[in-house]
């Protein structure tokens, strides 16, 4: 899962994009409010933190922005304010979380599990499933009919892709945004290849789900329920 992190103290952004990373989250760090609302706008995020007190744009000005732009991605708001007043007004600015400094990563980790499951049915804190198969993104474990197999990092964010845009179109273009990032070279080629690697696993777990390609539009799962 890729989230994106704006936070001006430095520290504090390297000390968070760390933790985060060492549970297996793709982390992007900026660090004041126009970068903020920039990566923003490019909608590869599944989760977005970001503090209230930014230069440039303060968070809230980012989030009404993106808010107005169409940008519906959950996002934690970070403050060292904790006035109710404070936290009504970012949650009508269309924050969906309000965290105030300082606080506990553990709360914080809960909170992002907790707001980044909306579409892929949640099994427990660190699973996701469609139909016959678990996704466990803690240990990138995949599990169908008693067996089990593990997945590379690139593996399960595809996955995970897939699961949670479950019954629409997921495009190569999307798809290298959320894996790689939206400035990387990767190519439609790096998508096709680690598609077929989850086939080979779908086909080796015999699990009934498959990866449909859709001519000149990208992949979608489908489960051949009777076959």
């Amino acid at each position: 899962m890729r989230i994106l992190l704006v936070e001006d103290e430095i520290q504090l952004s390297e000390a968070l994009g760390a933790i985060l990373e060492k549970n297996n989250y793709t982390v992007d760090r900026v660090f004041d409010g126009e970068d903020g609302l920039d990566y923003m706008l490019s909608d590869i995020y599944e989760v977005i933190i970001l503090d209230i007190m930014l230069p440039k744009m303060n968070g809230l000005e980012v989030l009404k922005a993106a808010r107005k732009d169409g940008i519906a991605t959950p996002v934690i708001l970070l403050t060292a304010k904790g006035e109710i007043s404070d936290k009504v007004t970012g949650l009508d600015c269309g924050a969906d979380d309000y965290l105030p400094k300082p606080f506990y990563t553990e709360e914080l980790l809960a909170r992002i599990r907790a707001l980044s499951r909306r579409k892929g049915e949640v099994l427990s804190d660190n699973s996701l499933v469609f139909k016959d198969i678990i996704l466990n993104m803690g240990t990138l474990e995949l599990s169908c009919n008693d067996k089990s197999v593990k997945l590379t990092a690139k593996e399960s964010g595809l996955l995970e892709v897939l699961i949670n845009r479950s019954g629409m179109i997921s495009n190569k273009d999307d798809i290298i945004s959320k894996l790689w990032g939206f400035e990387s070279e990767a190519e439609h080629n790096n998508v096709e290849v680690y598609v077929s690697f989850l086939r080979r696993k779908f086909s080796y777990l015999k699990s009934k789900v498959i990866i449909k390609s859709i001519r000149n539009m990208g992949y979608i799962l489908e489960y051949k329920d009777g076959e």
